[in-house]
């Protein structure tokens, strides 16, 4: 794993993007298409709306989930919202190129393994995505794996639906299809994040975040976040 450390929350934003697009410019001329997971947060809409201004090869992009709270369409706390606000409205991308995560549906567990098909239909067989953006969270969480919920333990299923954490269910990929991505790129910005990115750099199991895998991962993470974590 490497750690990049950076001024501030903006800065890490700006390099995000550029890391992205570039990304996107090389999977589309390997395999035609460049298939992004992002999570939620305040630095990456900043990201995204970055991102909405690089060089990026539009047409041959699609964007999922990593994961969504159980809200109405539109609702403030869907990253739904956010993307569409920050990239979609920015970026030439068609709707059918953004997968929503169907956290609408009555039944979670059923909606969870049609959208695993959706990222079969788009990635593959099993699915690989060429880049998941992940956030770090104060308590070690990343996408919505948190602690104590079974949905950690998931070995044989890419998508899942989650209890209740700070008021909502989610829904979430699991370290399966997250584990079997060509690059991981964690965004991390706030003091609040200073142990637990000493803990993910250490690949602390004990953390949700400490599972997921480290070879070719890239940390982007400002000065806040860094502290005393020592990159390496």
């Amino acid at each position: 794993m490497k750690i990049e450390v950076l001024a501030d929350a903006d800065a890490v934003a700006r390099i995000a993007a550029a890391i992205i697009a570039a990304e996107a410019r090389s999977a589309t001329v390997a395999r035609g298409r460049f298939v992004i997971a992002v999570s939620g947060g305040h630095t990456p809409w900043l990201m995204l709306r970055a991102l909405a201004g690089e060089d990026v090869p539009w047409e041959n992009v699609h964007v999922v989930q990593v994961d969504e709270r159980v809200a109405r369409t539109g609702h403030p706390d869907r990253n739904l919202t956010h993307v569409r606000e920050n990239l979609a409205e920015h970026a030439p991308l068609r709707p059918g190129q953004i997968h929503a995560m169907p956290v609408e549906a009555f039944d979670l567990q059923a909606a969870a393994a049609r959208y695993a098909v959706t990222l079969q239909e788009i990635a593959g067989t099993p699915p690989v995505l060429d880049l998941v953006h992940l956030g770090l969270g104060p308590d070690g969480h990343t996408a919505s794996l948190v602690p104590g919920d079974p949905v950690l333990d998931i070995t044989d299923a890419d998508v899942s639906p989650t209890g209740i954490y700070q008021g909502r269910r989610r829904m979430t990929l699991t370290y399966p299809i997250i584990n079997r991505s060509r690059h991981i790129l964690w965004v991390v910005s706030g003091s609040e994040k200073v142990g637990m990115l000493v803990r993910l750099r250490d690949g602390d199991p004990s953390i949700p975040a400490g599972r997921v895998q480290r070879d070719g991962a890239l940390v982007i993470a400002d000065r806040a976040a860094a502290g005393q974590a020592n990159p390496t």
